[in-house]
Order: C-alpha cells, then structure tokens, then sequence
C-alpha cells in the first residue's frame, strides 16, 4: 500500500511539474536547462549554444529559427517557455529588507499643573496704616 501511494504521488507531481516550469533565458541558459525544454533534446541544446558562441546573445526569441533543427513552428511552440535577456545577465539579487517604518510617537498627555490654593486663615492680616493726615 506504501509503495502504491509514493507512486501515486510521484505521478502527481511529474504531471503538475510542467505547470511550474520557469522561463528560460536563450543568452544565459545552459545545455541542461535547454535540453529540459519540451521539444528540445541534447543535439538541440548544443545547436543552440553553438549558434549563441559563434554570433552573439540572440536579440530576439524568433532568432531561434535560424538555429539548425529549429523551424517557426517550433519556435512558436517554445515561445511561452523563451526569453532573451542580456548576454550575462546579472544574477538577480533578493530586494533589500525594508527597514520598519518608526512608531509613530504621541505626546505624551500631561496633566495641567495643579493649583494651590492656600487654607483660609483665621487671622486677619495687618491692615495697611492710615495716611495721616498733614495740616495745612
């Protein structure tokens, strides 16, 4: 029962394993890369590479018909699975993690100062003297 369920899954994902292929780069990819394209055996692979060695990074996915072995139809049938990027494009590099944007701060809420108010008192302050009075 073991063995029929690993072989179950094993074709499960051989049959979804078409669904996820990446795209290949005609400048940049290698025989094996090449050679894993639907269509595409080792005898093409190496056609390929040779027709890339001998004139350059091709300039466009239809370049590709005048490799030998390769006509429109096939080319049309590989298109989705083709690109052409620079000669030696450069390894993507992963994007730099973002720094987390600071909290913003809320001022802190203070409470207004409290008032003081002296207790009554039950003296009486000093009147201020009396102006005398000058005669004259």
């Amino acid at each position: 029962m073991k063995k029929i369920l690993i072989a179950f899954f094993a074709v499960f994902l051989m049959t979804f394993a078409g669904f996820a292929s990446a795209v290949v780069d005609l400048n940049s990819a290698t025989a094996a890369e090449l050679d894993a394209l639907k269509g595409v055996g080792a005898a093409k692979a190496k056609a390929i590479i040779d027709y890339r060695d001998k004139n350059g990074p091709f300039k466009t996915v239809d370049e590709l018909a005048k490799v030998k072995g390769f006509g429109a139809k096939t080319v049309e049938k590989l298109r989705p699975e083709l690109t052409v990027g620079g000669a030696a494009p450069a390894p993507i590099a992963a994007p730099a993690p973002k720094a987390p944007a600071p909290a913003a701060v809320a001022p802190k809420a203070t409470a207004p100062a409290p008032v003081i108010v002296p207790p009554k008192s039950t003296v009486t302050p000093n009147p201020a003297p009396a102006k005398a009075k000058t005669s004259g």
